[in-house]
Order: C-alpha cells, then sequence, then structure tokens
C-alpha cells in the first residue's frame, strides 16, 4: 500500500462514498464468487490462531498414517487441518 497522503480530492470521494447505501453501490464489475471457487479458498496468511499444549491419546495406527503423510510440514500441523475441517463440515450439517 502507498505511504502518501491522500490528496483533499481523493478524501472528498471517500466521503462521497460513504455517505452512499449499500444498493446503491454499483458492484456489477464484480463477478460474484462460486462455491467451487470457496472450496479451494484458503485463510490469509496472517490469521494466526493461538496455540494451547494438550495432551490426547491416538491410535497408534492413526498417528503413524499423519506422521508418515506430514509432507514436511509436521504431522500434528496436519491433525489441526484434519480436525478444523470436520469442525468446520459439521457445523455446516448441523447449523
Amino acid at each position: 500500500m502507498s505511504k502518501q497522503p491522500l490528496t483533499d480530492e481523493k478524501i472528498a470521494e471517500l466521503r462521497a462514498l460513504e455517505q452512499l447505501r449499500d444498493e446503491d453501490i454499483d458492484t456489477s464489475d464484480i463477478p460474484e464468487i462460486t462455491d467451487e471457487q470457496w472450496l479451494s479458498a484458503r485463510r490469509g496468511n496472517l490469521y494466526r490462531p493461538i496455540k494451547q499444549s494438550v495432551t490426547i491419546r491416538l491410535d497408534a495406527d492413526i498417528l503413524a498414517w499423519f506422521k508418515d503423510h506430514a509432507g514436511g510440514r509436521g504431522y500434528q500441523t496436519d491433525i489441526n487441518a484434519a480436525l478444523r475441517e470436520y469442525v468446520a463440515t459439521s457445523t455446516k450439517k448441523h447449523g
């Protein structure tokens, strides 16, 4: 983003836009996002949820699978992602 201060003209333009009702804003040049696009969406790199250390007992075969398929990221990250996906899909199903 530019660190240059806004000109008086730009400030006036922003103030005028601020006064518009949502339904008066022309968004016809902005395409709607499809369900397919949302499926491939990812969180921004700035999102960092707070981590909490826990002790959890997992079946040995499940833990081995995650360790074998970690792909250099770390198996705990993959377990967290799998749990997050489960929560997201469960929330959609159960409202």
